[in-house]
């Protein structure tokens, strides 16, 4: 018999990154019968052990898609800037989904909503040149999102 708890996955805390979004371009709806946006990363700050810079100014941006049930699928990408000057590509894909149609219409709304009242979860992918920070494009790593009006910061944890 297999024990399952020896390959239960280890979370461990790596960075954050809080970013500031411009105004969400709305394509409604879209051929596929949900709606599509732009939002671009304004710029933003990279905060944890050993990683520190910030989101390089609209070097991209996300394209969520707001699927008929209410389920938001992120596909962001843009460039990250670290304090040693080494520039990385990142691409987040993940899910936000509201726990009530009130919760949800607030969001729409980009009003404060508590972490509690909505799952935000991404799952990040980096290319990073070789060096002191090529351990991240060798991880898998699992983010957990709060969305602040006009803003997301997102907590990221490597799986070990």
């Amino acid at each position: 018999m297999i024990d399952w708890q020896s390959f239960a996955p280890k979370l461990r805390y790596a960075f954050s990154i809080s970013l500031t979004l411009s105004k969400a371009y709305w394509l409604k709806p879209t051929t596929m019968g949900a709606t599509r946006a732009g939002v671009y990363a304004v710029d933003g700050a990279i905060e944890g052990p050993g990683v520190n810079g910030r989101v390089i100014p609209m070097s991209g941006g996300d394209w969520p898609l707001q699927r008929p049930d209410g389920v938001i699928d992120f596909d962001a990408r843009y460039l990250l800037e670290l304090d040693d000057g080494t520039v990385i590509y990142m691409q987040n894909r993940g899910y936000r989904w509201a726990y009530t149609p009130e919760v949800a219409e607030r969001m729409a709304r980009n009003e404060p909503v508590n972490p509690d009242e909505y799952y935000m979860r991404v799952t990040p992918k980096f290319d990073v040149p070789e060096g002191p920070h090529d351990w991240m494009a060798r991880h898998v790593f699992v983010g957990v999102a709060e969305k602040i009006p006009g803003a997301n910061r997102i907590h990221y944890f490597v799986v070990e």
